[in-house]
């Protein structure tokens, strides 16, 4: 189908524009920056609120995915909400569309502001007698999911801390890979409501503790205090996580009510998904972010995103010695100058077995994906690019790569903190890291300006 996705450079978003595709539907990305997206869609810049722009910018398409949501606003989400559902509504039935696919919000008449405005745009986005088909789900879980950063954060960064009664209300979450084939089947299933979320009903509570087991986390404690509002709560929460306290403050006050799934018959009925539990969407989650940072992470920019941080280097490679540099990324395994400053990496190594590590040297036979070489493995070589993955590493996950291209190199260390220990480790040693990863970039260029430097001794038509 020509497919339009409104909100496509959202959490759900960008998941399921790459998830149509690869289903070989032809996706519109929709939204105000919609251009920036790096992705095979046509994508358009556009204001849902501008109902003669999405008239026009839905022209073509046979459904339309509605993803768009207005917290970030504050104190007045809920009547833009309102508003940029029944226009894109209007301008949706204007352009022809057959049905509008929307992600809503579960809960038995809530009164959280953010779940009834959840459930107020569904019925909006119908009001040109369009066909609409709205999931209702609660916490889905997956890198970048605002609910699942704050799950992230607070689990990882405190062993103990104090809730509110809000920790013990009942939730049905819901992993992002279920999610997406619930909305890809959504295109041929009748109009209606339809509640959706994982195998397990659980609590907030119990959330906590299940994030710390799959993480290898030590078991958090938690003590309930009954009069601690989710308003008073929200402000802790501000101090424990960097995520947007706009849309934070907003999910927290709905946090008092349960969101489970009560008629599963219509779902059942209608689709043919058999969604995971938690431990195993929680697992999918990690796994998920993980494999996405191997693939993208010579896009990624010096700051913290979605728990993992990212230190980027950009050098010139003289023209001499762009083959060099090239060659020399072969070279790696067994050698600790290879880094540059190998006095600091035997003391890494050293400080890493006094808390259990056992990283080794060590260079195979041949580079290619998935052999080991010394304390990383290979995820991804080729001609001038070359992409590691920490093993063994106690503080958490790590990543690093070197590109070569147009005459320059790009270094990209990552980092994902595991627990306490893992954030202390990054931010105590921010200073050695941020001087160590300059170093070992420019020890690249110095070692490919030297190798060139050489060839050329050694040839002798250059003399």
């Amino acid at each position: 189908m020509d497919v339009a996705i409104a909100g496509a450079s959202g959490f759900v978003g960008r998941a399921l524009t790459a998830h149509l595709l690869e289903r070989g539907h032809n996706i519109i990305a929709l939204g105000r920056s919609a251009s920036s997206l790096s992705t095979e869609a046509r994508t358009i810049d556009v204001d849902v609120g501008d109902e003669v722009a999405i008239t026009s910018a839905l022209a073509g398409a046979d459904v339309a995915y509605y993803l768009v949501h207005s917290m970030a606003a504050g104190g007045e989400f809920r009547s833009a909400d309102l508003r940029l559902a029944t226009t894109f509504g209007h301008a949706a039935a204007e352009a022809g569309l057959s049905r509008i696919v929307y992600v809503g919000a579960l809960g038995d008449a809530p009164d959280s502001a953010h779940l009834a405005s959840r459930q107020e745009v569904g019925s909006a986005l119908g009001v040109g007698g369009i066909t609409v088909v709205e999931l209702r789900a609660a916490i889905v879980f997956g890198s970048g999911s605002i609910s699942f950063e704050m799950l992230r954060y607070l689990t990882e960064r405190l062993p103990a801390m104090v809730c509110p009664r809000w920790v013990r209300t009942r939730i049905q979450p819901i992993a992002l890979t279920d999610l997406l084939e619930y909305l890809e089947q959504s295109l041929n299933v009748e109009a209606g409501i339809y509640e959706v979320g994982g195998a397990d009903v659980t609590t907030y509570r119990e959330l906590i503790a299940e994030y710390a087991r799959v993480r290898g986390l030590r078991p958090r404690h938690i003590l309930d205090i009954p009069w601690l509002t989710p308003h008073l709560s929200s402000y802790w929460v501000d101090l424990v996580t960097p995520v947007d306290r706009s849309v934070s403050h907003a999910l927290i006050e709905s946090l008092v009510t349960e969101v489970v799934v009560t008629n599963t018959e219509p779902t059942r009925r209608a689709f043919s998904v058999t969604p995971m539990g938690v431990e195993a969407a929680l697992t999918a989650a990690l796994d998920d972010q993980a494999d996405e940072v191997t693939r993208s992470l010579f896009d990624r920019r010096n700051e913290l995103v979605d728990g993992v941080y990212s230190v980027v280097v950009d050098l010139v490679v003289p023209p001499g010695a762009v083959e060099a540099a090239v060659h020399d990324l072969k070279e790696i395994g067994g050698k600790l100058g290879w880094y540059g400053a190998a006095i600091g990496w035997a003391g890494r190594l050293l400080l890493g077995r006094l808390v259990g590590e056992r990283l080794r040297r060590g260079k195979p036979e041949l580079l290619e994906p998935g052999a080991l070489v010394d304390w990383w493995r290979i995820a991804r070589t080729e001609s001038g690019e070359l992409v590691l993955r920490g093993v063994g590493w106690f503080s958490g996950d790590a990543w690093l790569g070197f590109r070569i291209r147009e005459g320059s190199l790009r270094q990209v260390a990552a980092f994902r903190p595991r627990g306490i220990p893992g954030f202390l480790y990054w931010k105590l040693l921010w200073p050695v890291h941020g001087l160590a990863f300059d170093r070992m970039a420019r020890h690249r260029v110095r070692r490919a300006i030297r190798s060139g430097r050489a060839a050329q001794n050694r040839d002798p038509s250059t003399n």
